[in-house]
C-alpha cells in the first residue's frame, strides 16, 4: 500500500493497529485511509458500538488521514429491502454526523452501489461506487445504461449426430432426433459455466438461439445447431448487446456479476476506445 502510494480501507482495530505501525515504520503521517462501516451487511466493517472508541483512536492518531468514511448497502435493488435500506441510510447518517462533529477536516462519504444509485439518489452523499453500471447492467432494466462487453468464439467444426447418440462427457445427454452438433473452442476453463451444459443454456449463431448440448468441457462446448444455417469459422456469441449478459446468467440461475467475474484470464480482451 505505501509502497504504491494506494489507500487501504481500514475495517477492524486490528488492521487500523497494523497499518499505523506499518506508517510508522515508513515514517508516513497523515496517510489517506478509508473507514469502512458495517450497517448490516455482516461483512467487513466496524459495528455501532464500536464508532466512539473508534473515534478516540483515530483523533489520536497523526499517521492517518481519513479520506472517507463508508458502508454497503445490502439489497438495493430490492424493493422488498426498501425499508432495510432506508434504515442502513440513516444509520449512516447517524455516523457521518459524528465524524462530522470530531473532525475539523472534510471527510467524503459513500454508501450507494450502482442500483443505490438509480434507485435512493437523494443518498448520494459526496461519493458513489459504481461497479456492474459499469458495464451497462441495470436493476431497474432500463435504457439509460448501455452494454459494453461481447463475449465470442467461432465454430470450429460442425458434425452430423444420430437420434439416440450421446453427447460429450458422461453421456449425459443422447440426442432426441438426428442432429447437427458444432464445437465452439470455450468452455468452463474459461467461464463457461457447466450449469449451462445440457440444454441449460444457449448461444447465439447468425441470429438464432443454439442450445448448449452435453456436458460443457473445459476447453470445448457443443451447440445444436439444428435448423441454423451455419459454417466453420461462423462466430458465436455467448453474450453481447442483442444478447445481453444477463440472459446467460438467467439460465445459470445466478446474477450478472459471478457469469461476469468468472470469466477467466486466459480469454483474449480487446478494448475498443471511441
Amino acid at each position: 500500500m505505501l509502497e504504491y502510494n494506494l489507500e487501504p480501507e481500514i475495517y477492524s482495530f486490528r488492521v487500523l493497529d497494523l497499518f499505523t505501525k506499518a506508517a510508522k515504520n515508513a515514517r508516513v503521517k497523515s496517510y489517506p485511509v478509508h473507514i469502512e462501516f458495517d450497517s448490516g451487511m455482516k461483512r467487513l466493517g466496524f459495528v455501532a458500538n464500536e464508532i466512539e472508541s473508534l473515534v478516540q483512536q483515530l483523533k489520536n492518531n497523526r499517521y492517518i488521514h481519513i479520506k472517507s468514511i463508508f458502508s454497503h448497502l445490502v439489497a438495493s435493488e430490492d424493493s422488498n429491502f426498501d425499508t432495510f435500506t432506508y434504515s442502513q441510510i440513516n444509520e449512516f447518517e447517524k455516523i457521518s454526523e459524528i465524524f462530522n462533529n470530531n473532525f475539523n477536516y472534510p471527510v467524503l462519504r459513500h454508501i450507494l452501489n450502482s442500483a443505490g444509485v438509480e434507485r435512493f439518489s437523494e443518498a448520494q452523499f459526496e461519493m458513489v461506487r459504481i461497479g456492474i453500471g459499469l458495464y451497462g447492467i441495470s436493476s431497474k432494466q432500463n435504457n439509460f445504461l448501455l452494454n459494453i462487453s461481447t463475449l465470442k468464439t467461432t465454430l470450429v467444426q460442425i458434425k452430423k449426430g444420430k437420434s439416440g447418440e450421446s453427447v460429450g462427457y458422461n453421456g449425459k445427454e443422447r440426442l432426441s432426433g438426428d442432429s447437427i452438433i458444432g464445437i465452439i473452442p470455450v468452455g468452463y476453463a474459461d467461464g463457461l459455466n457447466r450449469h449451462l451444459g445440457n440444454r441449460a443454456g444457449k448461444v447465439m449463431v447468425n441470429g438464432h438461439l443454439a442450445p448448449i448440448v452435453g456436458n460443457i468441457c473445459m476447453d470445448m462446448t457443443m451447440i445444436d445447431l439444428t435448423g441454423i444455417s451455419a459454417k466453420e469459422g461462423d462466430e458465436v456469441i455467448i453474450f453481447a448487446d442483442n444478447y445481453p449478459v444477463t440472459n446467460i446468467a438467467s439460465q445459470m440461475g445466478t446474477i450478472p456479476y459471478e457469469v461476469l467475474s468468472g470469466i477467466s484470464r486466459r480469454v483474449n480482451r480487446i478494448y475498443y476506445h471511441e
